[in-house]
């Protein structure tokens, strides 16, 4: 029987004898202290809902940001390392707007999560200042609607990303997926999805669900739509 992880975790590209690579787990050990966020596909588009942590009652909330924009047909939820997220999200948006400006289209929802992933993987190469001597610690929920209709994206540290109709990554994300699995169905409305992402997030959220600790935003044929206090007040009234 091997030991478990001593020395095989200094280096980034070192596989254990176990075939492991511990600073990759490592990062997907962050991702799973991270805030709760869902995602849920529907045939109408995308809803994409997180928790907000609000450590302070002095801390704004708006100024809190969990959902980001990458195009106007494409959002993303991340949980994890925000700071790293946000390397991936910047990437991501740089690739998008690259795409359109040379094919005058937009971007395909897969081509772009492809195009952050090899970003991920690409930690501890020699020769390229831009890229990351460690895994990135964060993992993405990237939602979005192109010509194949509304698509849902899995991404974690190791680079690798799977389509989902409904996943809920973070801290509470084994309860949560847990309720997607006995909710979901293919015939949900986009009310209905709505319902359930933020009635999942409640269910594994230590705070009472409000419209400052939580976050939702959509994507449809229309584009990408962040929901603001009111409508998400109106969302919380409904469960």
């Amino acid at each position: 029987m091997y030991q478990t992880n001593t020395g095989y975790d200094r280096g980034v590209n070192t596989f254990s004898p176990e075939g492991r690579l511990f600073q990759v787990e490592y990062a997907i050990k962050a991702v799973q202290l991270g805030s709760t966020a869902v995602g849920i596909k529907t045939s109408e588009g995308t809803v994409l809902a997180v928790e907000k942590r609000l450590t302070s009652k002095l801390l704004e909330p708006s100024s809190v940001e969990k959902i980001l924009e990458v195009d106007s047909h494409i959002g993303a939820a991340v949980s994890g390392l925000i700071s790293d997220a946000r390397t991936l999200i910047d990437h991501a948006r740089v690739e998008a707007q690259n795409h359109r400006f040379t094919f005058n289209e937009p971007m395909r929802v897969e081509a772009l999560t492809q195009s952050t992933c090899d970003l991920a993987l690409g930690f501890g190469e020699d020769g390229d200042d831009n890229k990351m001597s460690r895994p990135f610690g964060a993992a993405l929920l990237i939602g979005g609607y192109d010509d194949k209709g509304p698509q849902l994206f899995f991404t974690d540290p190791s680079g690798n990303f799977v389509e989902f109709k409904a996943k809920a990554i973070g801290a509470g994300a084994k309860g949560a997926q847990t309720n997607l699995q006995e909710s979901y169905n293919d015939n949900l409305s986009f009310t209905e999805a709505e319902d359930l992402a933020l009635s999942t997030l409640k269910m594994v959220m230590e705070e009472n669900i409000t419209s400052d600790n939580v976050e939702i935003a959509s994507v449809k044929a229309e584009g990408y739509h962040t929901y603001s206090a009111e409508e998400l007040q109106t969302i919380i009234d409904r469960l």
